[in-house]
């Protein structure tokens, strides 16, 4: 029987991004839920990002496949988002509202166990917070984080020690 190249080209990477999947699928559900409003949102966002990812497999060069795979999670995320919002009405500079129920990061700040720190970690700002919640409270690597927020690693690690030495000094 002759063997079609095409059949086991595809057979074989869908071993290969299966394989992919099943060592990074933990990650990626990590990383949406500290994007989504809720778990159910952050389990469709992983789902579309991992259809996306499948499509493009064959493109993918095989380097760095955690930081690929973040980086289309990411990237869905924030077409969500830009589907969702008037561009208007979109302010990257906000500070978001503790009791604000589909706040990603109110959720992740409501998690820690003392006012104080929940309340000073709320007042950061959003480029601090976003790093110190992402590595902190999503236990990402600075190499994940940095893909995630779309900045170099330094700056997550600068971002991180800045945060954590100001919630640091207003703690005392």
């Amino acid at each position: 029987m002759r063997s079609l190249p095409g059949l086991t080209r595809c057979i074989n990477s869908d071993e290969r991004f299966r394989a992919l999947l099943d060592d990074e699928l933990g990650t990626l559900l990590r990383v949406a839920r500290t994007l989504a409003s809720d778990p159910g949102e952050a389990e469709d966002l992983v789902q579309d990002a991992v259809l996306r990812a499948w499509r493009a497999f064959d493109r993918f060069d095989g380097a760095h496949p955690r930081a690929w795979l973040l980086t289309i999670v990411r990237n869905t995320h924030l077409n969500r988002v830009r589907r969702q919002r008037p561009l208007l009405l979109a302010d990257p500079e906000r500070v978001p509202d503790p009791a604000a129920p589909d706040d990603p990061e109110a959720e992740a700040i409501a998690k820690i166990g003392d006012p104080r720190v929940r309340a000073e970690l709320a007042k950061l700002a959003p480029r601090y917070r976003d790093a110190l919640i992402a590595v902190d409270l999503g236990d990402l690597s600075y190499a994940e984080a940095a893909v995630l927020l779309d900045v170099p690693e330094g700056t997550v690690m600068s971002r991180v020690s800045r945060a954590r030495a100001r919630l640091r000094e207003r703690l005392r």
